[in-house]
């Protein structure tokens, strides 16, 4: 009698499973461009079938100036996208349904040079922006609404390294929170270094105080640019642009031990050199980088027990400078933002190899450089 009640409850917790995946199977995917003087450009928002691979324009938010990176908030109620000029910002948006549109709540301004890349925490507290230009981090208080404050937390990184064409000062390129919220790591290609720093939301002012130790480096030269954890938390990976490699890390509490760095590139090859952007599949069983220069294509490699990496095959994104790409939540496809040739190129991912292959389905947008998914109840 107790077999047949575990074995009815296994049935009937595997279907309430089911029902969920074929519940969440649209998803709302936002695409954030360079618009350069185009200001009609900006940020796009598409319905995405993690089925088929189809997609359905729904809104375009014109008048936001190189919208190049996004973040959208843990309840998919607000996207944050900085604004990559000189003297840039950050701007905070409301996702309006049924009409999918952006509506813009503010935009704040505090003289940081070139922001690139914005996130936001998980309990929704707080944004934090890395400036590649003028190698600062920042960390912007969010309102009740979601709009941004003012109270804003700077801080300036110093070094450079040994490449002198790029790295004669710090280059901020990514800022990644930790899985449990407590760390922000940032990856600053100018100085070979991943600075990491303690995150405690209540303090309204001063958010970030250095960890211990407060950084760790890497190879001399290879320009650490993004950052991704594990499902499981235990790892750390960061794609270093100036070497097309990536560099895996042990993690636990604040604390990264390198493990393994793994090249992206086919043996033998000797065009230019500029990896962008990583992502691990949701089931952890895989990770992606892609390369830019002559390369344009996706590397792909299974990710071990240890958390050390094998190469397990390479991807064409069929089209140049896959700034940015992404998978869908349900792993089933990966869309890889091809910059130079104003195209997201649609890829179905297998499950069990990890391999890419195309569908033949592409998304014409103008100079796209993010690439995010919000999941809708």
């Amino acid at each position: 009698m107790k077999t047949t009640i575990s074995l009815i409850t296994v049935i009937c917790f595997s279907c309430l499973v089911q029902c969920q995946n074929e519940k969440n199977q649209t998803f709302k995917l936002i695409i954030g461009s360079y618009t350069g003087s185009n200001l009609n450009e900006g940020i796009s928002v598409y319905d995405f079938d993690s089925r088929t691979g189809d997609f359905n324009f729904k809104s375009k938010t014109p008048g936001v100036e190189n919208p190049s990176y996004l973040a959208i908030s843990p309840d998919g109620k607000y996207v944050y996208s900085v604004n990559e000029v000189r003297n840039g910002g950050i701007s905070a948006f409301v996702f309006k349904s049924p009409t999918d549109e952006l509506m813009l709540l503010n935009r704040v301004s505090w003289g940081g040079r070139g922001p690139c890349y914005v996130s936001v925490d998980k309990k929704n507290k707080f944004v934090f922006a890395g400036h590649f230009g003028g190698g600062s981090v920042s960390a912007i208080p969010l309102q009740e609404d979601g709009s941004l404050g003012s109270a804003i937390q700077t801080i300036q990184q110093y070094g450079s390294s040994i490449d002198k064409s790029i790295q004669q000062g710090p280059h901020i390129h990514a800022t990644v929170l930790s899985p449990d919220n407590h760390f922000l790591l940032t990856a600053n290609l100018g100085t070979d270094e991943i600075y990491i720093y303690k995150f405690n939301p209540s303090v309204a002012t001063q958010p970030l105080t250095p960890a211990s130790p407060p950084l760790v480096s890497v190879k001399p030269g290879i320009g650490p640019r993004h950052i991704v954890f594990h499902p499981n938390s235990k790892f750390a990976y960061v794609v270093n642009e100036m070497g097309a490699s990536i560099t895996a890390f042990d993690y636990k509490d604040g604390r990264l031990n390198e493990i393994q760095t793994i090249t992206m590139l086919p043996s033998g090859y000797t065009g230019a050199v500029e990896a962008a952007d990583i992502h691990v599949s949701p089931d952890g069983r895989f990770l992606y980088g892609s390369n830019r220069g002559d390369a344009n294509d996706i590397t792909i490699y299974a990710i071990m027990k240890n958390g050390k990496l094998s190469y397990a095959g390479r991807q064409s994104t069929l089209g140049i400078s896959p700034r940015d790409f992404d998978i869908d939540p349900t792993g089933n496809f990966v869309l890889a933002a091809n910059m130079s040739t104003n195209e997201v190129v649609i890829f179905r991912r297998d499950k069990k190899t990890g391999l890419l292959t195309p569908t033949g389905k592409k998304i014409q947008v103008s100079r796209p450089a993010c690439l995010k998914f919000i999941i809708v109840d």
